[in-house]
């Protein structure tokens, strides 16, 4: 499915819009559709932000979140799996954490879905870099690879299931592999 744009309208009119299911993004003024997600796509987003909160979480270093919408840099998106440190969580009065975030996440994961934009994906990657975010990961489970994104450096293709992934520098606990990664498909 490609992404449907919309008339053009402000930041302020999206964010006033009920959320959707699956969720939409602003983009360059524009509503784009995130595609509906399916089974390997859910499953490595759930075994991504457990595994990932087994050790950071626990270790009160960060938090992934499944879909935060993260309004920033004049975008609002959705990333599949968000993650931001500790110090970065935005809190409410409460001390509790904020339902709305408007930073860039300190780490993103996307999962390419079959029917999805390569090329949407990576803007939304680069955007994030642009506006702080320390590692960027695109996952594509079709041709079992990693594209690795990181500020001021050349991406790095990630297609040997033995190589370790690189993360953020206050991940550095995490120890992961392209074929943990993928190997979490293999159900049974």
């Amino acid at each position: 499915m490609v992404a449907t744009p919309v008339k053009y309208l402000t930041l302020e009119n999206f964010l006033a819009l009920p959320e959707t299911k699956p969720a939409s993004e602003y983009i360059d003024g524009k509503i784009v559709h995130k595609p509906m997600p399916q089974g390997k796509h859910s499953l490595l987003r759930m075994k991504l932000f457990t595994f990932i909160n087994s050790i950071l979480m626990e270790a009160k270093i960060a938090i992934a979140f499944p879909e935060l919408r993260c309004t920033f840099g004049e975008r609002s998106i959705v990333p599949d799996v968000v993650v931001l440190k500790n110090e970065n969580i935005p809190k409410d009065d409460d001390g509790e954490v904020s339902n709305v975030v408007t930073t860039a996440p300190d780490w993103t994961i996307e999962i390419l879905s079959p029917d999805q934009s390569t090329t949407k994906v990576i803007k939304n990657i680069l955007h994030c870099l642009d506006n702080g975010t320390e590692v960027g990961w695109l996952i594509d489970p079709a041709e079992k690879m990693i594209l690795v994104y990181q500020p001021d450096r050349q991406v790095q293709v990630v297609d040997i299931l033995e190589a370790e992934l690189i993360v953020p520098e206050f991940a550095r606990s995490i120890k992961l592999t392209a074929g943990d990664v993928f190997g979490w498909l293999k159900v049974g």
